[in-house]
């Protein structure tokens, strides 16, 4: 006999079908945590989409298969969107709540938690303020959320995992989207008026949102094989980092750091609509000197490309430039 189980419910499926009181403790042979697509991966299921509306539609979706095939590409991307999150009778209308009703006892308190996370707590204090919970139960509750794989705890790539300058952000962007334009809009949706929200509200704000979703993007890129085995070391570690530039004398927030034992890898991540110009990258140069590894090495991402003084600054200064068309 050779058995297979599937299931949707995470915690289900890692409680009660594989937890330790299970019969099936220890006794499987193989375990599979079936994850998202990449970037590239999705391009695949939209190939009559341009590469930027391929982008947009992997950020709105997490890049799950199945939301996926939910987008007729026969119709715009503005269309799909309208027609699945900003439509009462859409596909995505109440998908994140339905989710967490079939996950967790009490989706209120979840819910309320995704939203403040989402209109910018990253905190536990702030989350837990925001929401009018304490501490405590606000960590218990994040940590539901974490084992989900909805939202995850990430600190600076250079602390330890117990740093207090611990932060949490929404990990699956379908929920960061839906927490972020549909759920405030939510009551305004239902009445009919989601094609005023989208046009007005949520459309100009889509470039600020895929800033997000591009960072994710250009991790995936250094992650993939061609890539990775061009990189100046074998980073043991990819992150982001954010702490104190002494020589600036300000906060500073580096989008991707990778690192090992005597080497690091800085990376800027612009999602605009015009080039990448020679200040962003003299900022990324100036921040050399706030890690004391020995080798330091510089990339820039770009949806837009980049300004001829760019090009030559970087050859100048040997740093890396990948285009969005490169990726």
């Amino acid at each position: 006999m050779f058995l297979i189980l599937c299931g949707s419910s995470m915690s289900f499926m890692e409680n009660q079908v594989l937890g330790y009181k299970s019969p099936l403790y220890g006794r499987r042979s193989a375990q599979f945590k079936i994850t998202p697509f990449t970037y590239l991966e999705t391009q695949k299921m939209l190939v009559n989409y341009d590469k930027e509306s391929q982008a947009i539609a992997y950020g709105i979706t997490g890049g799950i298969p199945e939301y996926l095939s939910k987008i007729d590409t026969n119709k715009s991307l503005d269309e799909n969107i309208l027609d699945l999150f900003f439509d009462e009778n859409g596909t995505f209308f109440e998908e994140a709540t339905n989710l967490l009703k079939q996950e967790m006892r009490k989706p209120a308190s979840y819910n309320s938690i995704l939203g403040a996370i989402a209109s910018g707590a990253s905190r536990l204090n702030e989350i837990a303020n925001k929401v009018g919970l304490d501490t405590s139960a606000c960590s218990s509750l994040l940590k539901s959320l974490i084992e989900l794989n909805i939202v995850e705890k990430i600190y600076p790539v250079t602390e330890k995992e117990s740093s207090r300058k611990t932060i949490y952000e929404i990990k699956d962007t379908m929920f960061l989207f839906w927490y972020k334009f549909v759920r405030p809009n939510y009551s305004n949706i239902q009445m009919g008026l989601g094609h005023i929200i989208y046009g007005q509200y949520v459309k100009p704000k889509i470039s600020d949102y895929m800033g997000y979703v591009f960072e994710k993007m250009c991790t995936e890129y250094i992650y993939q094989e061609q890539v990775f085995l061009t990189l100046p070391f074998i980073p043991e570690k990819i992150g982001k980092w954010w702490g104190n530039d002494p020589t600036r004398k300000e906060e500073a927030e580096i989008d991707i750091v990778a690192i090992n034992s005597d080497s690091y890898l800085l990376c800027e991540c612009k999602w605009r609509n015009k080039e990448l110009d020679s200040r962003v990258l003299t900022v990324l140069n100036s921040r050399k000197d706030i890690f004391k590894y020995k080798n330091k090495s510089l990339m820039a991402f770009s949806k837009s490309g980049f300004t001829e003084d760019v090009i030559e600054y970087a050859k100048n200064n040997d740093i890396r430039l990948v285009s969005f068309e490169m990726m």
